[in-house]
């Protein structure tokens, strides 16, 4: 079991997952999106790379128009 927090909520998964299965999961694929693991910015093309572990930090924030 992986436990994380995501936005501060805590999250657990049956099994390891990448970043990009978690963005899935939580129906943002097509949205525009900042992820920060643990206080690090995390780059789109890292998501399939990057391996989420169990006590992960996780924040996600999208973007909002305006004017």
């Amino acid at each position: 079991m992986i436990s994380v927090q995501i936005n501060g909520k805590e999250k657990v998964f049956a099994t390891e997952v990448n970043l990009e299965w978690v963005i899935d999961s939580l129906s943002l694929q097509n949205r525009k999106i900042a992820v920060e693991i643990n206080e690090q910015i995390i780059p789109r093309s890292e998501y399939t790379k990057t391996l989420i572990k169990s006590g992960d930090s996780i924040e996600i924030v999208a973007a909002v128009g305006g004017g």
